[in-house]
């Protein structure tokens, strides 16, 4: 989005991958070194080292009128680069998750909170992308911060991304689910991989994208031994579209850290499912579901997932699909995509951050 806007920029992170990183997404790209998903003492070890070395940065971030930190040791980072640098800058928080330790009663927990209320005190401007981590985290936590909701839409200029192509695919059985995305909630396979094999062929599950080696390990294999559900591997913005006329749903649901982030947030796969046709299902009790209840959308999961799934398919005729299908296209495109203006007020909106907080929080359309 910043891209499109036509904005100058540098990325500045650590890595997961084995090779020192050079240029990302064609952007000038300084490479902090490597971390690891979860090795919470290895990351704190390598933010030490990172601000020990901070004046190497000193030469990327002059002239800079925004620094943006998207989580919580990248902010520790970014405010003291600014102090040093270039004061004159904003600094913006991007937080779309809530790590489980912050939500702790431990000691680990007070620390880090103690460490982020702090930082949050340096920062002009925090962007989120669900109401719900304002009313469960930002607003307990008393954050007196300006704070802006940027939603995970669908970005019309990326390349191949254009105006909805409905879904031709035919109705089923079988009837097709594909959950696309960040894979990293283990209940969700063991409850997709079971209906799968009990329908006994009148349900296909389709998976793309990447899956959290923490998580699954073993995940081809258990790929494998799971009849009528096939993997086929990461993907780019240009594969939305085949991806979702393939399937007739969408798994749009996530236990990975229940009554928290996976309660809270709404995820990409809420906005393309809708945007491209295929049917977003959810879980009662969740933002994804309230989102989907407010535009009357989608299939809503009521009581124990695995036995509503099952219900839900075993009573799904073809009428009920292409009623559930033709209501997508009563929500409106703005709801779930963005152009170039979007990204542009995005931009405006960093680099010129309200000054006093305003309890009634914006929702800015980027």
């Amino acid at each position: 989005m910043l891209k499109i806007a036509s904005a100058q920029i540098v990325v500045i992170g650590f890595r997961r991958t084995a090779a020192p990183m050079t240029n990302v997404e064609g952007c000038e790209t300084i490479d902090l070194g490597p971390t690891r998903d979860g090795a919470l003492l290895a990351r704190v070890g390598s933010i030490a080292l990172a601000a020990m070395r901070l004046r190497r940065l000193r030469k990327a971030v002059r002239g800079c009128r925004v620094v943006l930190a998207r989580n919580l040791e990248m902010l520790l980072l970014a405010v003291e680069a600014r102090r040093r640098y270039v004061p004159g800058a904003s600094l913006v928080f991007e937080c779309l998750d809530i790590h489980r330790i912050l939500l702790g009663k431990g000691l680990a927990g007070g620390l880090l909170r103690s460490i982020e209320s702090g930082l949050m005190r340096k920062v002009d401007l925090i962007l989120t992308s669900s109401p719900r981590f304002i009313s469960e985290y930002f607003g307990p936590r008393k954050f007196n911060r300006p704070i802006r909701i940027v939603e995970n839409k669908v970005l019309l200029s990326n390349p191949g991304i254009g105006p909805p192509s409905w879904s031709s695919q035919p109705v089923g059985p079988p009837w097709k689910i594909g959950w696309f995305g960040m894979i990293r909630c283990r209940r969700s396979f063991e409850i997709l991989r079971s209906a799968a094999r009990d329908a006994g062929g009148s349900l296909q599950v389709r998976i793309a994208g990447r899956p959290s080696p923490k998580e699954f390990p073993d995940f081809e294999a258990l790929v494998g031994a799971s009849p009528h559900v096939r993997y086929t591997g990461p993907y780019r913005p240009d594969d939305l579209a085949p991806l979702y006329s393939d399937v007739h749903f969408s798994w749009a649901v996530d236990f990975f850290e229940q009554g928290a982030n996976s309660t809270w947030l709404l995820p990409n796969r809420v906005y393309e499912s809708s945007f491209f046709g295929a049917v977003p299902i959810a879980v009662e009790g969740v933002e994804t579901a309230c989102w989907l209840g407010q535009r009357k959308i989608g299939v809503i999961l009521e009581g124990q997932p695995e036995l509503a799934l099952r219900n839900f398919l075993e009573t799904l005729t073809d009428q009920r699909y292409r009623e559930l299908a033709g209501a997508l296209r009563s929500v409106p495109l703005t709801e779930l995509a963005d152009g170039r203006e979007s990204c542009q007020r995005l931009l405006e909106a960093l680099e010129k951050p309200k000054v006093s907080f305003e309890p009634d929080v914006e929702h800015v359309n980027i």
